[in-house]
This record gives structure tokens, C-alpha cells and sequence, in this order.
């Protein structure tokens, strides 16, 4: 078995501030999943896709609602598959088991996904459709998967889980990884261990790591405090910014 790099979600997953807006995407079906899409600007093309493969508080929070829609306005169409089937976690009534739910959750997840993202292609899907995945926390592992078979022109890790060597070892495609300093469930150790399987295989990556935030920075910072709104914000820019590259050549 692959010695494991970043753990399974734990309790510092479950916590955060929810954050206020007006999402301005829909919801649809795509695929037997309901999925949160949020649409480019109408002078843009559809050429531009993200998976937004989400955290365990699920594509349709309002924090994911709002970077989709970030990422729509910069010029992508964005979808966001509810892979927890309406039982995220902002759907659990008080002290609810975590690591249950996930035992439960994560293989229903993982069967759906191969459906979903055939749905996404036949209905978005052209000769100059360039597509990039993006995974927080629970995500993380599909976005593997897609940049080690070609499915993605790139992809980006945030503050990810259920990662190991063998993620890394696959590798082959352009990947991201915006990490908190602070995260017991990526650390430093295994940071720098994945970034010595990418050193080693060559890989085209880039590794950002924000002092002063913890995991779940990205998704459920506190815009109260500057130091964790520079850094929510910095890595949604980063992670446009790397896709922005690799969907242009």
C-alpha cells in the first residue's frame, strides 16, 4: 500500500465561516448528479471548462457557490458536481460522526464520477474544449486521477486529503498545490515529500504555502481577518492564474 501523504477530512474540515453573496449560477442535473454551473460571461466562449470537485461541504455551499462564480466571471464555464447526493456536510444535524459519513460517502462519490464526467463531455464537450480540475479537501484525489490519464490540460490541489505516493508517482499532467502551513492533515513532511516525487519525475508544478492559515483557508476563511481573506483570495487568483496559462497554449 502507498504510504499516505494527506489524510483522510478530519474535524478541522467541519468548522469555518460561512461566507454571504448571491450565486449567480443554476443547478441541473448532469449525468444523475445535480450540478452547480455557473456560466461565463456572454461574450465568452464555452472553450474553457473547471471541475469544481468540492470539499465535503459540498459544490452547492454558498463559499463554493461564490469562487464557481469567480471563476465563471473570469471567463470559464464551471461545474460543480454534488457528489454527496444532497448529504454534504452542511446538511448534518448536530453531532453527526464524521469519519462514519465518510465511510459511507466516499465510494458512491467515486462510482458516480466516471458517468458525471462523461454527461459533462457529451454536452460541453468540442474539438477546442480544454478542460482543468480543481480539488478542495475531498476533491483532491479526482484531480489526480484526471491529470495522471490526460482528462485535464491542468489541474490544482487545495489544501487536500486521501493523497499518497502513488498520486504523485502517476503523475502526468501540470498540477498546482496551495497549501496552508498549518494543516496536520498535509504537512510539511509530506509536502516536501510530494514535491521530491515531482522533482524526481519531472513534473510541471507549482507549490504555493500560506503562513498564518490553517486547512479549509480557501473555502471557509474568516474576511474578517486579513490574513486568511488575502489568502482565500490569492489562491482562487493562483489557481485561475495556472489554468489561465495551460488553457491558452
Amino acid at each position: 500500500m502507498s504510504p499516505t501523504l494527506a489524510s483522510a477530512p478530519g474535524s478541522c474540515c467541519s468548522s469555518g465561516v460561512k461566507h454571504t453573496g448571491t450565486p449567480v449560477g443554476r443547478i441541473e442535473d448532469l449525468g444523475g448528479i445535480q450540478t452547480y454551473i455557473s456560466d461565463p460571461p456572454t461574450s465568452a466562449t464555452t472553450q474553457k471548462v473547471i471541475l469544481f470537485l468540492s470539499d465535503i461541504w459540498g459544490s452547492l455551499f454558498i463559499n463554493n457557490q461564490l469562487i464557481q462564480d469567480y471563476f465563471a466571471s473570469c471567463g470559464y464555464l464551471v461545474l460543480g458536481p454534488d457528489y454527496f447526493f444532497g448529504d454534504a456536510v452542511p446538511n448534518h444535524p448536530p453531532g453527526r460522526d464524521l469519519q462514519t459519513w465518510l465511510a459511507n460517502v466516499k465510494k458512491p462519490a467515486v462510482d458516480a464520477f466516471p458517468a458525471w464526467l462523461e454527461s459533462v463531455k457529451a454536452k460541453y464537450g468540442t474539438e477546442k474544449t480544454k478542460y482543468c480540475a480543481v480539488g478542495y479537501c475531498f476533491g483532491a484525489p479526482f484531480v489526480m486521477d484526471l491529470c495522471s490519464d490526460g482528462s485535464v490540460v491542468a489541474g490544482a490541489l487545495v489544501h487536500p486529503t486521501i493523497i499518497d505516493e502513488s498520486h504523485f508517482e502517476k503523475l502526468e499532467g501540470p498540477i498546482l498545490l496551495s497549501c496552508a502551513e498549518d494543516d496536520y492533515l498535509f504537512p510539511l513532511a509530506s509536502r516536501r515529500r510530494a514535491e521530491d516525487i515531482m522533482v524526481g519525475r519531472k513534473s510541471t508544478y507549482y507549490l504555493q504555502v500560506f503562513s498564518g492559515v490553517k486547512h479549509g483557508f480557501a473555502v471557509r476563511g474568516d474576511p474578517d481577518i486579513e490574513m486568511e481573506r488575502w489568502a482565500k483570495e490569492e489562491s482562487a487568483r493562483g489557481v485561475l492564474q495556472w489554468f489561465d496559462r495551460f488553457t491558452a497554449l
